[in-house]
């Protein structure tokens, strides 16, 4: 049955290890030392795309790339000692677009965004893998 193949397809992907500086995604070859997940797929966060920084923080340009996957939740992971900053616009900017947004250290924001893998979630991240 196509439908039952496209709705897994579709689903997010599970963060299948995290250390110091590595993650690695199910069903992706690459090693990502920050990476971006949403349904159906996943890719490495470069920061210099946006001129990001640990402060002020994650932007909204940031997220428009898995906001615009369609997710419902949104998992931020601010890094291993939560060094990574993420300031109240962009909180806003997630809520204005009608998601749920969760803001951890990234050990926590991986298990958080796992569990909502395993309910069947719309869930997308951004994960910091280092400070």
């Amino acid at each position: 049955r196509l439908d039952l193949w496209f709705s897994s397809a579709m689903s997010s992907p599970e963060i299948a290890s995290l250390s110091w500086g590595q993650m690695k995604v199910k069903g992706c070859s690459a090693t990502y030392k920050d990476c971006k997940v949403w349904p159906g797929g996943s890719r490495t966060w470069d920061w210099r795309e946006t001129g990001t920084n640990h402060s002020p923080g994650v932007q909204p340009a940031d997220l428009e790339e898995v906001v615009s996957k369609g997710v419902k939740t949104l998992v931020i992971g601010r890094g291993m000692s939560e060094a990574l900053q993420v300031p109240a616009s962009t909180v806003d900017y997630l809520k204005k677009n009608g998601i749920d947004v969760l803001v951890l250290q990234t050990e926590k924001a991986v298990k958080e965004y796992n569990a909502l893998v395993a309910q069947g979630a719309k869930v997308g991240g951004v994960f910091h893998s280092t400070c």
